[in-house]
């Protein structure tokens, strides 16, 4: 019997992990009711996103404020209702700070927190599928690539139509629905803790990236080069933004057009080593307020690119 949409159940978590003595470890947490252990994670409140999902459920389980690293992919099984439960799952690292400033207290969902190394704590989860997460942290362990930044290319929101604006391109502005788009995308994009906001200096993607920037209260670099007016093939200034960012080793949000994204794409690749395969010039044909996250190793730039995921707007 086929489930439809309406019968499945939506839900995110992360494997939050820290080094403790030099040793990583990860955090399961021991649920009251259920009387389990397991990796956090929660369903999709009405209107999220699913890396907004993670964040929120894992900061309601645990008392921190995590930004998330690579997906580690995704685990689909019955619940004994005969519902389908399909939850999405990304790295986590967990900082010093977010562990100062936990807010956790046992309380009627989850008794207890734990800490331990990943084999002990393979052994010690109650389900498979979460199984199947820590052993693709494992894999990224192996690899010493757990220590990741992000470059996010996003696609302007719905902007007017070329043909019922009057006035130049650069300055054509965001339409009703773009706006929403632009609001609603917030939540996704500041999941991965972005330290630094670029765009494109048309009207169009200075309004896309106006409530991030107001929500994680940094400033926008407006950057000439990857407007749509001003963007050529193989422009030095785009090599050199992008080489930048990949050097700087700290996640940020690129706010750019349609023409040109898939060039920013190529030059993250060419920055990183990363053969361009289908897998990598895909993350640039973005609709409108939809947006690529490029995942990068902070200690091995010869790994290339770890990941790419690629999330569309609700709206």
């Amino acid at each position: 019997m086929s489930m439809t949409v309406e019968t499945t159940i939506y839900a995110a978590g992360a494997v939050c992990w820290r080094k403790i003595d030099g040793v990583v470890q990860v955090l399961l947490i021991h649920r009251t009711e259920r009387r389990d252990i397991s990796l956090p994670k929660g369903k999709v409140d009405p209107g999220e996103m699913l890396p907004e999902t993670a964040v929120r459920e894992i900061h309601e389980e645990t008392g921190l404020e995590v930004a998330l690293g690579v997906p580690l992919g995704v685990t689909e099984y019955l619940l004994p209702s005969g519902r389908n439960k399909i939850v999405h799952y990304w790295a986590a690292e967990v900082s010093d700070k977010a562990i100062l400033t936990s807010s956790f207290v046992p309380n009627d969902e989850v008794a207890a927190l734990e800490w331990m190394p990943v084999e002990r704590a393979r052994k010690e989860l109650s389900y498979d599928p979460d199984r199947i997460i820590l052993d693709n942290f494992s894999a990224l362990l192996a690899q010493k690539v757990t220590e990741t930044f992000a470059i996010i290319v996003l696609r302007h929101a719905k902007a007017l139509d070329p043909a019922s604006f009057k006035g130049i391109d650069v300055d054509r502005p965001l339409s009703a629905r773009g706006k929403r788009q632009a609001d609603s995308i917030v939540g996704a994009l500041r999941s991965w803790g972005p330290r630094r906001l670029i765009a494109s200096t048309s009207l169009r993607c200075r309004q896309t990236m106006a409530p991030l920037a107001t929500v994680v209260k940094r400033d926008v670099k407006f950057v000439e080069a990857i407007s749509q007016h001003a963007f050529h093939d193989d422009s030095e200034e785009v090599r050199s933004l992008v080489g930048k960012r990949v050097r700087s080793k700290k996640t940020a949000v690129m706010c750019s057009h349609g023409p040109v994204i898939p060039e920013l794409v190529r030059e993250i690749a060419l920055a990183t080593g990363t053969p361009l395969g289908s897998f990598v010039m895909e993350a640039g044909l973005l609709d409108t307020a939809s947006f690529s996250v490029i995942h990068l190793s902070k200690t091995h730039p010869a790994s290339g690119i770890i990941a790419i995921e690629t999330h569309d707007a609700l709206l």
